[in-house]
């Protein structure tokens, strides 16, 4: 990743300025509203008001951000606090997530109203955000594989495998959780399920750093150092003010509910209070400040595969914020952009099952019998990965019912012709049988 420019003194720039000139340059009309939120490696590269260098500009915004600044109750560094502003594109970001991700929400029926179909999506995406989250903190096992391992149940086999099913663990132990108050017992317990088993030293796992340990520093491919947290001895107050952050019970003026679950996914991160573990810890951290704020939907999006797709730009604007004072509105931006990208990917993948589902039922429907939900997803599956293999503890986890009730959904399309029993081990598995597509009259 490349490491972006500091920003100049703002203090050294007005120094130099002759008398008046100051004054001269906010004439020129600074505007934080309507113009990109630009951090400085980015601000310096672009156009300025003839007769004015980039650094008096620079000056002149950051004076113009500081007047708009929201102050948070969680401390920078001594004397500074985290703030941020919001800048049109924040404010669009924030209604656009408010408005996909809670009330009533105009999504495919299933998803809000039938329970099977409902988890199997939710699984889908607990999924996909295990094994995505994982891989952005090394995690190299193959995106089928780690996958193919959380849907049959199967234990972890490698260190990575661990770290993948430790994360899946930590996200539905998070749903379960939802209304409860963040707590440092609680962020302690999620560590510990993110890390089990994976540390060097197992009596690490959900406890803070403490004072005399050498702090672990967070650095690049070559060894540069990007982030250096505070004090050990500090930890304990810092947590006890981000959980009192996060319910909302820090007497700080409003925040928007998007924006107090990014600066939580910062915060845990940029405090990195623990061993290891702190990048996956805050992700599953922001999904519990969602769903503790009634942001429903965010249960079936997976942030971490966009934000592994653009790792570079993630890592970025977290060194934005800790170069310029505390200013985490390039984080924020950043987030509401990922987010509202992940919504829309996950409309764009509901259409599209909704539309398969809806072909299926209709080639199905001159067959004896009735298909539910759970059939009708493996059949689909079915006929794209002819190899396949179905268990009943494959089908349970992906759908989250009990084992008797996956057995009589394979054996009702084995009846039927569908599916073919093996053995398997000291059980069965279950086969697509070769001429599927025939047999539900989609051609060949």
């Amino acid at each position: 990743m490349r490491i972006p420019k500091p920003p100049p003194s703002v203090g050294a720039i007005l120094d130099s300025l002759p008398e008046g000139r100051l004054l001269a340059l906010i004439s020129k009309g600074v505007s934080i509203a309507n113009d990109r939120y630009l951090p400085w490696d980015e601000f310096r590269r672009r156009p300025v008001p003839d007769g004015v260098t980039v650094e008096e500009w620079w000056a002149a915004t950051k004076l113009a951000r500081a007047g708009v600044r929201r102050i948070l109750p969680l401390q920078f560094e001594k004397g500074v606090w985290f703030g941020y502003a919001l800048p049109d594109e924040v404010l669009r970001g924030i209604e656009n997530v408010a408005k996909h991700t809670s009330g009533r929400i105009g999504v495919p029926e299933p998803v809000t109203h039938d329970a099977p179909t409902r988890d199997q999506y939710v699984v889908n995406s607990l999924i996909e955000e295990a094994i995505t989250s994982s891989q952005l903190e090394g995690a190299s096992t193959t995106y089928q594989v780690a996958k193919a391992m959380l849907r049959t149940g199967r234990s972890a086999r490698t260190h990575d495998e661990l770290m993948i099913l430790n994360n899946y663990r930590a996200m539905r132990r998070v749903g379960e959780l939802r209304k409860e108050k963040l707590t440092p017992a609680l962020i302690a317990e999620i560590h510990r399920i993110v890390t089990e088993g994976t540390l060097d030293d197992p009596a690490t796992a959900g406890r803070l750093q403490l004072p005399g340990e050498e702090r672990v520093v967070v650095s690049d491919m070559e060894g540069n150092i990007l982030h250096t947290p505070p004090p050990a001895d500090e930890l304990p107050q810092r947590m006890e003010a981000l959980c009192a952050f996060a319910n909302g019970e820090s007497g700080t003026s409003y925040v928007p509910p998007v924006v107090r679950a990014i600066v939580l996914h910062f915060m845990l991160s940029y405090d990195h209070p623990f061993v290891d573990g702190n990048g996956r810890t805050a992700r599953v951290l922001f999904y519990w400040s969602m769903l503790n704020q009634d942001y429903w939907l965010t249960e079936f999006l997976s942030i971490s595969r966009l934000i592994k797709r653009g790792q570079a730009q993630y890592g970025r604007s977290f060194l934005h914020c800790e170069q310029d004072a505390g200013d985490l509105t390039y984080f924020i931006a950043a987030q509401l952009g990922i987010i509202s990208q992940a919504i829309t990917d996950l409309h764009e993948y509901l259409d599209r099952k909704v539309r398969q589902t809806r072909d299926l039922q209709r080639a199905v429907a001159g067959l004896a019998g009735h298909f539910n939900h759970r059939q009708i997803a493996l059949l689909q599956n079915a006929i794209k990965r002819s190899d396949a293999r179905y268990t009943v503890a494959s089908h349970s986890r992906s759908h989250n019912v009990t084992a008797q009730t996956a057995r009589t959904d394979l054996q009702g399309l084995e009846t039927r012709g569908l599916l073919t029993k093996i053995p398997e081990g000291r059980g069965f598995a279950w086969l697509a049988v070769r001429d599927l597509r025939q047999v539900l009259g989609l051609g060949g």
